[in-house]
C-alpha cells in the first residue's frame, strides 16, 4: 500500500479526522521498534524545512519530517550542535531512509552525552500535532493556547506517535565544544569497567560518556571515557582522570579529532552489533547491578554505556524475553526489545496504575484508536 504522505498540517489534519481505519505513523522509517502496526501507512517526510533558527538565543524550529542531517548541517554551520547526539539506528536494524527530527523526538532518541546534559526531551521547548480527533494541538515554546491541562511536550517525547502526530517542534541548542578527549584503557573485565566509570562519573572533571565493549574495534574490551572543552581544560582535566583511575588500569589519553569522533560514533549507534546476528535488547538499570546482570544472561555479549546505566545486550536469536525480563526484574529496572521478533511484547510491562494512566491518555488523546494501535502493547497483550 502506497504510503499516505500529507504535505502540511491541515492535510494531515484532515487525513486524521476523515479515516475510518487506523494508521501507522513513521517519520522516516529508519526506527521500526514497537509490535508491528496493521493499518494504512502514513509519513511526515512530507512536513519539511527548517522554520525558525535563532544562533543567539540556541532555538530552533522545523517541522517533524525535516531530515536530521539537514538539521546537524544548519548547526554545524554556526558552531552549534543537538547536545544529546542522537543515535542513528540504521546500521543496528539494517534499514534505510533518512531520519527526521520528528522521529528523534517521537521515540526520545539520546546517546552518549545524556549523563551529563539529559535526554532528547529535555531539549524541546515546543510542539504542534495532529491529535487522534484531527485537531491540532499547540504546546510549549511557540504556544499561543493551551487548553489540555498537559506537559504535552513532555508527553509527546518517547510516546512514538501513539498520542499524536508531530507537526512541528522547537528545541534548545548548545554549542559544539572546541576539543574532545578520550581515555581508553584495554582488557578491563566488566566488574572492574563499571566501577572505573562510576569513579569517573563521581568526579568533579565534567566527564561526557563513560562507556565499555566487551568486545573493542580490536576484539578484546575497551573502556573509553570523554571529556569535552577548551584544549587546556580538557588537557588538564584528562590528566587528572588518568591519575585517579589507575589503580583499576592504564588509561591512553587521545585528542585527535578524527580518532574520538569515530570512537564515540560506534558508541552511540551501536557499532559492535552491526551485522551480527542475534536478538538486541536495550536496558537501563542502575550502573552498579549493571556486571552482575549480564553474567546472569548465558549466551550475551553487551556495550555498556552511560556508566553502565544503559545495556546493549545481543543475544542468541529466539531467546525467550521472559528470561531477559525476569534478569531485569530483580534490579528494578527496564527491557526493550529493540531487535528481534517484535509480536512478543517489546516495551517493559507497566505497574497496573502506570497502565491505567497511560490508557487513560490515550483516551482522551485517540479515542478512536487511529494512532499506531497496539505498537507500545505490553507483553501479554502482544501475545493475544
Amino acid at each position: 500500500m502506497k504510503d499516505l504522505r500529507p504535505e502540511t498540517e491541515a492535510e494531515l489534519a484532515g487525513i486524521v479526522r476523515d479515516t475510518g481505519e487506523p494508521l501507522r505513523i513513521r517519520g522516516g522509517g529508519t526506527r521500526p521498534i514497537g509490535v508491528p502496526v496493521n493499518g494504512a501507512p502514513l509519513t511526515t517526510a512530507g512536513l519539511s524545512g527548517i522554520e525558525l533558527y535563532e544562533p543567539g538565543a540556541l532555538t530552533l524550529v522545523a517541522q517533524a519530517g525535516t531530515p536530521l542531517r539537514e538539521v546537524e548541517e544548519v548547526l554545524a554551520a554556526e558552531g552549534q550542535r543537538l547536545a544529546f547526539e542522537p543515535m542513528d539506528h540504521r546500521g543496528l536494524l539494517g534499514t534505510e531512509g533518512e531520519p527526521t527530527i520528528g522521529g528523534v523526538f517521537a521515540a526520545n532518541v539520546s546517546g552518549p552525552r545524556r549523563i551529563q546534559c539529559g535526554a532528547a526531551r529535555d531539549f524541546l521547548l515546543g510542539v504542534r500535532f495532529v491529535d487522534g480527533r484531527g485537531e491540532v494541538i499547540r504546546n510549549g515554546g511557540r504556544v499561543m493556547k493551551n487548553v489540555t491541562g498537559y506537559d504535552l511536550v513532555k508527553l509527546m517525547a518517547g510516546s512514538y506517535g501513539t498520542l499524536g502526530i508531530l507537526t512541528e517542534v522547537a528545541l534548545k541548542v548548545l554549542p559544539r565544544t572546541l576539543v574532545t578527549g578520550s581515555l581508553s584503557c584495554e582488557g578491563l573485565g566488566d566488574e572492574t569497567a563499571i566501577p572505573a566509570l562510576c569513579r569517573a562519573l563521581g568526579s568533579p572533571y565534567e566527564v561526557t560518556g563513560a562507556a565499555h565493549m566487551q568486545n573493542g574495534p580490536e576484539g578484546t574490551p575497551r573502556t573509553v571515557i570523554r571529556i569535552e572543552g577548551t584544549e587546556a581544560s580538557v588537557a588538564y582535566r584528562a590528566a587528572e582522570l588518568r591519575k585517579l583511575l589507575e589503580r583499576f588500569g592504564a588509561f591512553a589519553i587521545d585528542t585527535d579529532p578524527d580518532s574520538t569522533n569515530a570512537t564515540w560514533r560506534a558508541i552511540r549507534d551501536v557499532q559492535p552489533f552491526h551485522g551480527k546476528e542475534g536478538d538486541i535488547w536495550r536496558l537501563s538499570v542502575k550502573p552498579t547491578d549493571a556486571p552482575g546482570l549480564v553474567a546472569r544472561i548465558d549466551g550475551v555479549e553487551a556495550l555498556y554505556d552511560w556508566g553502565g546505566g544503559l545495556i546493549w545486550l545481543c543475544v542468541p536469536k529466539g531467546t525467550a524475553a521472559a528470561d531477559i525480563r525476569s534478569a531485569v526484574a530483580g534490579t528494578g529496572g527496564h527491557a526493550t526489545l529493540i531487535r528481534g521478533t517484535r509480536g512478543v511484547g517489546v516495551f517493559q510491562p507497566l505497574s497496573p496504575p502506570v497502565a491505567a494512566l497511560q490508557e487513560g491518555l490515550r483516551k482522551r488523546f485517540d479515542p478512536k484508536g487511529l494512532l499506531n494501535p497496539g505498537l507500545m502493547a505490553p507483553a501479554s497483550e502482544a501475545a493475544e
